[in-house]
């Protein structure tokens, strides 16, 4: 039986790099397809004009850049983000679930730009009805860069990603006191592990929206 809302949910994983984000979303996308629901996949830098022209840009094309005209790129793409691709996919009833969003940027743009000029750039992105923090040390995410190959981009020198660690936890905590929905995962579990917390905290999202409709 297919399980259909009149509108979708927007489910939002979020981590440092290494953290296991794009496996989760893989994951859960592929889960709640076999459980019936129709999903949309997507990431962000998402594969519009201005999420490929970032992805150059943390792979250290026209380095230096300015980090607040990266910041504003961010928000730039997200917004366009939401037009092409999820408020569409959202509208026909279709859930969306994508690797990063909004508590990403004030998780890394946040450690050298204030914070709430960040939230005041990502002010029009629509929250997440869902959001999944997988929390991993900074040294954990770099130990499993490193097993994976490629090289450093932009944001990876490893006091840098402490930072972030700190803002996304601090930011997973705003968001639940501002009554968001939000589940911070133990990324360091095994993938087995952490997927079946990510499948709970959906199932519950589900229910309760079922409940409330």
């Amino acid at each position: 039986m297919l399980h259909r809302n009149t509108s979708g949910l927007l489910i939002a994983l979020e981590g440092i790099d290494g953290s296991g984000t794009t496996t989760q979303a893989e994951r859960l996308v592929t889960w709640m397809r076999g459980a019936g629901h129709a999903v949309h996949a997507t990431r962000e830098p998402s594969t519009g004009p201005v999420g490929v022209e970032l992805r150059a840009i943390l792979g250290g094309a026209h380095a230096p850049m300015d980090r607040a005209a990266v910041a504003l790129l961010f928000a730039a793409d997200r917004l366009d983000h939401l037009a092409r691709e999820i408020e569409p996919a959202l509208a026909a009833g279709t859930h969306v679930v994508t690797d990063r969003y909004v508590m990403s940027s004030l998780a890394y743009q946040a450690v050298d730009l204030e914070r709430d000029l960040i939230a005041s750039w990502n002010a029009r992105a629509r929250p997440a009805d869902l959001t999944l923090l997988l929390d991993v040390p900074a040294t954990t995410g770099a130990e499993r860069r490193r097993a994976r190959g490629g090289s450093d981009e932009l944001f990876d020198a490893l006091a840098f990603q402490e930072a972030v660690v700190s803002n996304y936890r601090r930011e997973a905590g705003r968001l639940r006191d501002a009554g968001g929905r939000v589940e911070v995962i133990d990324g360091t579990a095994s993938m087995e592990e952490v997927a079946a917390a990510v499948r709970a905290a959906v199932e519950s999202c589900l229910a309760a929206t079922r409940a409330a409709s």
